[in-house]
């Protein structure tokens, strides 16, 4: 038996291939649209640069080896590191703000389950050079346009918080491990609650304390509009928020407001249990997922204001996220949005007499050279079976030669969604319709 892919990789054959290119297509020119420019970054790098982004943890996961010069790489996990040190690159000569997006595919050593293979395609967005929340609600606002731009409007939810305020709720309720609160509060929503009030115990939330966190993030339900902000926040600064926190609710109410501004009211709300990772982000996070069902993010990012020092750059902010092509094509297939595939085919030459086949062929390479879409059989089949052939690449129009009705000269057009036919020149028939 021929062997198949190894675990936790796809084939794509057609139609999904075509698909897939696609929503690359429109994904491209919805970045464009919005001001952002290319950038592609090597497939294999130094395992160095992970490890300074991501410390040991990225050990478990990364497709390490050592080459033929002797250097431990890697298979890149990720893209953002690879942008922080191109752009360190260029930091002196590259005009204020940064707006890169880079399509890759990565690879990471993970579990396959529905939404996660070990190799993915990663679309990133990814903004530098502005310490505003100016950036957060263009770079959503971007995303916005590409989920829209790929048929998934009405499908997703984007769902924000902000990392100060998140560090405050557990210094307000006492816990003394920061990141083991943060896994706490991020697995809200996955575990029982018996297993969430254990998670922050175990962060150093007091016992007699932890239903009374578990109450207010249930408050929250499953996110809260930009209506319900306000009477949330007040009862949050009530019950004693520090600064730091109170520094992220406002830019958090900024946020939304900009938002707003944009449009995205009916699909973005505040969910205090986001909390992106552990120490990577620096103030704004965020991730959107689909509006029904429970499955993974979507798309998932926020700001990382210190990582382009961490390689040696001048101080820097940023902000980026990642879009996941696996999750994106649950969303699309269980919405009923998946493309068909390629683009359909134009025009398909068909030839009533085989020995016109010629004559076929000298069309199609006129048309192509027009700039239209063009194929011709290449079995010998019969007319009926070249026209069910243009049918199932979904030609728009059969161009027909040899038929007797048409004059000297001429061919016949039929259309091959309404039936219709009419004759043409066949200098005619090469304009694009």
């Amino acid at each position: 038996m021929a062997p198949g892919p190894l675990r936790g990789f796809r084939d794509y054959p057609p139609p999904d291939a075509g698909a897939r290119s696609e929503l690359r297509r429109r994904m491209r020119a919805a970045a464009r649209r919005a001001g952002f420019t290319e950038l592609e970054v090597p497939t294999v790098e130094s395992f160095e640069l992970f490890q300074k982004k991501s410390g040991e943890e990225v050990a478990q996961q990364a497709w390490t080896f050592t080459d033929k010069g002797d250097r431990t790489v890697a298979l890149i996990p990720e893209q953002t590191p690879s942008l922080a040190r191109i752009f360190v690159e260029r930091a002196k000569a590259e005009p204020m703000p940064v707006k890169w997006f880079t399509v890759s595919k990565s690879w990471r050593y993970e579990e396959p389950q529905a939404g996660r293979t070990r190799e993915f395609v990663q679309f990133n967005l990814d903004i530098l050079g502005v310490a505003g929340v100016e950036a957060e609600a263009e770079l959503l606002g971007a995303a916005d346009l590409l989920l829209q731009e790929v048929g998934a409007s009405g499908l997703y939810l984007f769902r924000l918080n902000d990392r100060a305020f998140a560090e405050a709720l557990g210094r307000l309720w006492g816990a003394g491990d920061r990141l083991a609160f943060f896994r706490a509060v991020d697995r809200f929503r996955k575990v029982s609650p018996a297993e969430f009030l254990a998670d922050l115990s175990r962060a150093g939330v007091a016992e007699g304390r932890t239903q009374e966190l578990a109450d207010l993030l249930r408050a929250a339900g499953d996110g809260l509009a930009p209506s319900a902000l306000e009477g949330f926040f007040a009862r949050l600064v009530g019950l004693g928020l520090d600064e730091p926190g109170k520094v992220g609710l406002e830019r958090l109410r900024k946020l939304f407001a900009l938002l707003e501004r944009l449009g995205l009211s009916d699909r973005i709300v505040f969910d205090p249990t986001i909390v992106r990772g552990l120490a990577y982000y620096t103030s704004s996070v965020f991730e959107a997922f689909a509006r029904s069902g429970e499955g993974r993010s979507i798309l998932g990012g926020g700001r990382y204001d210190h990582l382009v020092e961490l390689f040696d750059g001048p101080p820097t902010p940023a902000i980026g996220l990642a879009v996941g092509d696996q999750t994106l094509e649950l969303l699309l297939r269980e919405g009923g949005r998946w493309p068909e595939g390629e683009p359909p085919l134009d025009t398909y030459v068909v030839v009533a007499n085989p020995t016109l086949a010629p004559e076929a062929f000298e069309l199609v390479g006129v048309l192509r050279r027009a700039g239209v879409s063009a194929e011709a059989d290449l079995l010998g089949r019969s007319m009926s079976r070249q026209l069910r052939e243009a049918a199932r690449r979904r030609a728009r129009r059969a161009l027909i030669l040899g038929l007797r009705e048409a004059s000297p000269g001429a061919l016949i057009e039929r259309d091959l969604t309404t039936g219709t036919q009419r004759q043409l020149a066949r200098d005619a028939a090469v304009r694009p319709g």
